[in-house]
């Protein structure tokens, strides 16, 4: 019996999402955002040379159909990227109204969104005062700091010593439906960070805010700040069964591999490991070796976004790119007869455009270990089919 691996390079989109109009960065609709697309016309530009060089250089993925992914998503050739596929791919279209993490992951799990999420306004406060007091309840502090959208790093570059300083905790929002919290892990303390926000999330998952995101840091004044890997998100339950709780009411194993185990509250997954990036790379290369007959392994990269996409560098995103390829056709080469391999992403991140939040894009759909074909324009929720069906699964009306 064949497995499956189903793994979400996140927010490496492809460009050309139809209603991208209607999304923004600040107030620059994401209209002609293209993350892949544009990385690699930066890099043959000279435009990504910091820690790497010359044209984009993807040659596993692009031989699964990245490059023809991405020209049929947007219509945009990249130099470097359009072999002749010899996998299935295709190019996949979100309709829940988010282009954030719990909005891609559910639809790739089978799962559009079913309601409008909460956002928080974009001026400071941010926050209404009921919220403030709560957290000032739970943590004992008699104040927070932040209170407004911001990058994690920037906010905690601002506010770290202050936080220090008066045990306030740094609360700041996105443009995604979210509730963040950053405390450094000594001064602080990583769990009473992780108490906070779990404590905090059932009130704020009735808002319909889909996270609550433990944002723990490390470091000096002197020194600088620093996250750590200790992240934890607090996410709302999805409402009705998913891909993972169908693989596992079939009485199949379900592994996730990242933050797969938070975004979906641990629904159908019976474990869960974390790291970094090369360390996930690892666990997935150990799970192709040991995962049981008939099993789904679920696997988040988040790097590409939150240390490069959001961070609009260029550079580094190539970079992360680049590695992730190269590793990812090793562990494509290890794969046994009848598994196969989907590679995907939730959204976009593209580092050449204004702003620092998500793009709304379209998501390439590459599939190894099922032979070659294109699989044309599809949806979200037909990455869930394609997984169920390849472990003979029934798929729910």
């Amino acid at each position: 019996m064949g497995r499956a691996f189903l793994v979400v390079m996140d927010s490496v989109g492809i460009g050309g999402a139809p209603d991208a109009d209607q999304f923004f960065n600040g107030t620059r609709p994401d209209s002609g955002a293209n993350t892949l697309g544009h990385i690699a016309r930066a890099c043959v530009a000279g435009e990504a040379e910091e820690g790497r060089s010359g044209p984009l250089q993807m040659p596993c993925l692009d031989r699964l159909g990245l490059g023809r992914a991405l020209e049929l998503a947007s219509g945009l050739t990249a130099p470097g990227l359009g072999q002749e596929p010899e996998g299935q791919w295709g190019a996949a279209t979100e309709v829940s109204r988010g282009k954030d993490t719990p909005s891609g992951h559910w639809e790739l799990a089978g799962l559009p969104v079913p309601w409008a999420w909460y956002y928080f306004p974009d001026e400071t406060p941010a926050f209404p005062a009921d919220l403030v007091a709560r957290v000032c309840e739970i943590s004992g502090a008699s104040g927070i700091l932040g209170n407004c959208h911001a990058s994690g790093t920037t906010i905690i570059a601002e506010h770290g010593a202050e936080h220090i300083r008066t045990g306030h905790p740094i609360c700041y929002t996105s443009a995604d439906s979210v509730f963040q919290i950053a405390a450094h892990e000594e001064y602080f303390g990583l769990e009473a960070l992780l108490d906070l926000c779990a404590r905090l999330a059932p009130s704020l998952h009735e808002m319909r805010v889909g996270r609550v995101i433990a944002r723990p840091f490390r470091g000096t004044p002197e020194t600088g700040f620093e996250r750590t890997a200790n992240r934890r998100d607090y996410a709302i339950r999805p409402p009705a069964p998913i891909l993972t709780n169908w693989v596992q009411s079939a009485g199949r194993a379900v592994h996730a591999i990242g933050k797969i185990g938070d975004i979906f509250t641990m629904e159908g997954i019976d474990d869960v490991r974390k790291g970094p990036d090369a360390v996930l790379m690892q666990h997935l290369a150990d799970a192709v070796k040991t995962a049981e007959d008939g099993s789904l392994t679920f696997a988040n990269f988040v790097e590409f976004d939150s240390l490069y996409g959001h961070r609009r560098d260029v550079s580094g995103y190539a970079r992360a790119l680049e590695w992730f390829d190269g590793e990812i056709a090793r562990i494509v080469d290890s794969l046994r007869p009848g598994d196969i391999m989907v590679l995907t992403a939730d959204h976009g991140n593209d580092p050449t455009w204004s702003g620092t939040d998500h793009t709304r894009e379209r998501v390439p759909v590459l599939v190894a270990g099922a032979g070659q074909g294109a699989l044309g324009q599809m949806g979200f929720t037909d990455v869930a089919g394609l997984v169920a069906r390849h472990l003979g699964v029934a798929v729910p009306a």
